[in-house]
């Protein structure tokens, strides 16, 4: 699933926001599906994050690519979630929206 959101900032602002949020990240979305969930976080490069997410037996890789004009989210839904894409693509974008908002 591919999720693009556009943006107004510099990169070294977008990757300023998601390095202050990086530590409280697992917290957060473990609240949100309401269980214990790991993230592991790496910065590929400068300009690209890779994310992998396991919770409830699933694990779930993502990268993130802060480009020109827009955050791209690629995210491998594994086959067991097909009923929870929705409600990840929203959480992507919501917290994405809010990074840069």
């Amino acid at each position: 699933m591919r999720i693009e959101i556009p943006h107004s900032l510099a990169k070294d602002e977008i990757r300023r926001r998601i390095d202050g949020k990086m530590d409280k990240a697992e917290a957060k979305a473990g609240a949100l599906i309401g269980g214990p969930l790991t993230l592991a976080m790496t910065w590929v490069d400068e300009d690209n994050l890779a994310v992998e997410a396991a919770a409830m037996g699933y694990t779930v890789p993502c990268t993130l690519e802060i480009a020109e004009a827009m955050l791209i989210f690629e995210v491998e839904i594994p086959s067991g979630l097909g009923f929870a894409r929705g409600m990840i693509g929203n959480m992507i974008r919501d917290r994405g929206e809010r990074l840069i908002g």
